[in-house]
């Protein structure tokens, strides 16, 4: 058998014959030629069956082989300037490896979202979501490399955890053996803040589950984020460790694909690429102001949601970090600002486009006897944060971190209007299947 060669790789073998391994994704005939676009993973190229060149029962069943039927072809690789990878192959012989046990569902016409995320197994065999998933494979190696090269150390943060960051409502519950409840992680964070005391800059890249009933375009009820913690690091030192995160990730994926980026998904890459350092920076009270001259009826104290972020983001041409929030609106690990202890030392960062919040984080809460007031103020159960108190009980040093959503980031980078096509198999209040 000839070596496997993978469509990504013909142009090494222009003017040798070769074999590949795919799956047909679409077909047309022309008297005596047949043109099979052939799929096998990492591309699509156009096999020329022409009828001299092949037995005629081969050329017969290259006329009748039914879209998605896995078959192997052997062929000289051509060069053509037609053709969207600059080859095609010219064949000399193929073999169906399986045929479809009946007609494959999704068709080269349009299809509803209902329909095609029922069908989500199948419906990843498509140029689109291809795409799309090699994207999230980009953006999820600039994450490690980021911060791996940065001397970063990854720490694995329990799925199972016995208390909830911010209260119970958003959370999972199961069962837990004799111990009673336990719930789905929403977030690795006090985790990473113990790692960070052991190894200074940490982080965790997992799943994380939130229970919230949103059916929004940016929500999932399953989803994967990335948590970095650095000791010795206050809001300001957060901040920017954000932009230079964020501008990373884009610029690598739009590096790495901006060929389909432009041809499948129709990006406007102008967009990607003003994503650069400095990031503009604005207050929350700025805020409000900004939304409020926008005709919203927002006030002080209120939360910004979709709506208002959108307001926010449009008056910038990149990513916008919006810092100090009210106190009483974060949670109770976020240390107050000691110049206005009405706020707190949080920052979140607004995509543009109408993509919104894609990272949340600052600077947390060192001293001890405020952080125990602060879980006493939100009625948490003292006993399940003891060995988190510890952290300040024990060489208790400033530190922050943020939390990113790979989900929101994709979606954005690809310009899709909602998540769900993102991920592989999305989770969502009204789907856990297939």
């Amino acid at each position: 058998m000839r070596p496997t060669v993978y469509i990504a790789d013909i142009a090494q073998h222009e003017g040798k014959e070769i074999t590949l391994h795919g799956w047909l994704y679409n077909r047309r005939s022309s008297g005596k030629l047949h043109f099979l676009q052939v799929r096998d993973g990492t591309g699509t190229i156009q096999c020329v069956v022409f009828k001299g060149n092949v037995a005629p029962e081969v050329f017969h069943e290259a006329d009748h082989l039914p879209q998605e039927s896995s078959l192997t072809v052997t062929g000289l690789v051509k060069k053509d300037e037609r053709s969207p990878i600059g080859f095609e192959l010219d064949v000399k012989s193929l073999a169906p490896v399986a045929k479809p046990a009946r007609e494959y569902p999704i068709g080269h016409k349009e299809h509803g979202v209902a329909f095609l995320m029922e069908q989500r197994h199948l419906w990843l065999r498509s140029q689109r979501q291809q795409v799309i998933l090699r994207v999230r494979h980009t953006v999820e190696k600039a994450i490690r490399d980021f911060f791996d090269e940065r001397g970063f150390t990854l720490v694995d943060a329990p799925i199972f955890t016995p208390s909830a960051c911010e209260g119970t409502s958003t959370l999972f519950e199961v069962p837990y053996f004799d111990l009673g409840k336990a719930y789905l992680t929403q977030s690795g964070q006090l985790y990473m803040e113990a790692a960070a005391m052991a190894l200074g800059k940490v982080y965790c890249f997992g799943p994380t589950f939130r229970a919230e009933k949103s059916k929004t375009r940016r929500h999932l009820t399953e989803f994967w984020m990335v948590e970095p913690e650095v000791a010795y690091m206050d809001l300001d030192g957060d901040m920017e460790l954000m932009e230079q995160f964020v501008s990373y990730v884009v610029q690598t994926a739009l590096a790495k694909h901006r060929k389909e980026l432009v041809s499948v998904l129709e990006r406007d890459v102008s967009k990607l690429e003003a994503v650069k350092p400095p990031f503009p920076r604005i207050t929350y009270t700025e805020a409000v102001d900004v939304i409020q001259k926008a005709g919203h009826p927002m006030k002080w104290g209120d939360d910004i949601g979709g709506d208002e972020e959108t307001v926010v983001a449009k008056q910038f041409d990149r990513p916008v970090m919006v810092h100090r929030y009210p106190a009483e609106m974060k949670a109770f690990y976020f240390k107050k600002d000691p110049a206005d202890p009405k706020v707190a030392l949080g920052c979140d960062v607004l995509a543009p486009e109408g993509y919104g919040e894609i990272i949340g984080g600052g600077q947390r809460e060192d001293d001890l006897p405020t952080l125990e007031a602060a879980i006493e103020h939100h009625q948490l159960p003292k006993e399940a944060f003891e060995w988190y108190l510890d952290v300040r009980r024990y060489g208790s040093v400033p530190h922050a971190g943020f939390g990113m959503g790979v989900e929101r980031c994709v979606a954005w980078i690809c310009g899709l209007h909602h998540v769900r096509e993102t991920i592989p198999f999305a989770r969502m209040m009204e789907r856990i299947t297939p």
